[in-house]
């Protein structure tokens, strides 16, 4: 099938996006070039997203929803809020560091392009800690932490563990003695939350 003959739809769009951006960097990837890695004209893709900032916030959210989606599962799961909360930093953790770690490339160009998309970081952040604050809430009715504020706590665990999500600090990650701080950092977050 020749790329004229698919149907183009948005996610197709940002499928190609993130692999001509991955080829070309956010400095010299174009609209023009999106469309022709498609076989259509630029207009064409101008009609489902209708500037080139409105196109690389989409696939930076596209991105950044692949680590909450991830996420979700553990936040909404029915056992242990200790347990969930030490899962789920933990695989926010291996999530970001995989996104850095296997395709480095792409890594840099989403860090450009999340400086760009201001509004679509806030809504991630804001998921984040709205998953964050359910199990927290959970952990409260069940006995297992005091926290007045769920959301004022969920605020304050992922600023807390910033140094094992925040991608300014990826080149870190890696560092030896890194995962045995991660460690202690979880340990220390979840006894300060232990009723």
């Amino acid at each position: 099938m020749s790329p004229t003959s698919e149907i183009l739809t948005a996610e197709r769009i940002l499928e190609v996006t993130e692999e001509v951006l991955r080829r070309h960097g956010p400095a010299k990837a174009t609209v023009v070039d999106v469309a022709r890695a498609l076989g259509v004209s630029h207009g064409s893709v101008y009609r489902h997203f209708r500037t080139k900032a409105e196109l690389r916030g989409a696939v930076t959210k596209r991105w950044l929803d692949r680590t909450s989606e991830a996420l979700a599962g553990i936040a909404a799961a029915e056992r242990d809020p200790q347990a969930r909360l030490r899962d789920w930093l933990a695989s926010l953790f291996d999530a970001k560091r995989r996104k850095s770690g296997d395709d480095p490339e792409l890594f840099a160009t989403y860090m450009v392009l999340t400086a760009e998309a201001g509004e679509v970081v806030g809504e991630h952040i804001a998921d984040l800690t709205a998953q964050l604050t359910r199990i927290i809430r959970d952990g409260v009715a069940a006995g297992v932490f005091a926290s007045p504020d769920p959301a004022a706590g969920a605020r304050a665990v992922f600023q807390a563990t910033g140094h094992f999500h925040d991608p300014g600090y990826a080149p870190e990650w890696t560092r030896p003695g890194i995962e045995e701080e991660f460690a202690a950092l979880v340990d220390l977050v979840v006894r300060g939350l232990r009723a």
